[in-house]
């Protein structure tokens, strides 16, 4: 029953009107690399896009996919899964937060949550160790509510 257009149609949406406001240049290859990031709720790498990009544009190079990813990064539009080298649309670039990333196992969905709890907790936990992060991003491993079913 997931319209999973609605969420490709919500997050350039969203990417436009970050990047209008923003100033930021939101070029014609940096919404192909954002939409194949969004094809689906699974987190995909840097090398899976180039193939992708590449039925399109033959020419294309890691390069240009590369710096297409580090400005989508910055501009908050999609999150790096650190312990796969893959990235995953961000459900929520207009606000700022900390992400936790839910991953499937089975299925290999990423979910997005901002579990704040989790995080304020995290956040004292640093504070009362003197440890001054440069991102937080909490990245946890098992079966989504779909796969866990079967189980």
């Amino acid at each position: 029953t997931h319209n999973h257009s609605h969420c490709v149609g919500d997050a350039m949406t969203k990417a436009e009107r970050l990047c209008a406001s923003s100033g930021a240049r939101f070029t014609a290859l940096r919404r192909r690399v954002l939409e194949l990031v969004w094809s689906s709720h699974q987190s995909v790498k840097a090398y899976d896009l180039l193939d992708d990009l590449r039925l399109s544009d033959p020419s294309a190079k890691p390069a240009t996919v590369y710096r297409a990813l580090d400005f989508l990064l910055e501009q908050g539009l999609i999150h790096r899964v650190e312990s796969l080298n893959a990235f995953v649309g961000c459900r929520h670039p207009d606000k700022v937060h900390q992400s936790l990333l839910l991953i499937c196992t089975n299925c290999h969905v990423v979910e997005e949550r901002s579990a704040d709890g989790v995080m304020k907790a995290l956040e004292a936990e640093l504070d009362a160790l003197c440890f001054s992060p440069r991102r937080r991003l909490l990245e946890i491993y098992g079966l989504c509510s779909e796969c866990s079913n079967g189980f």
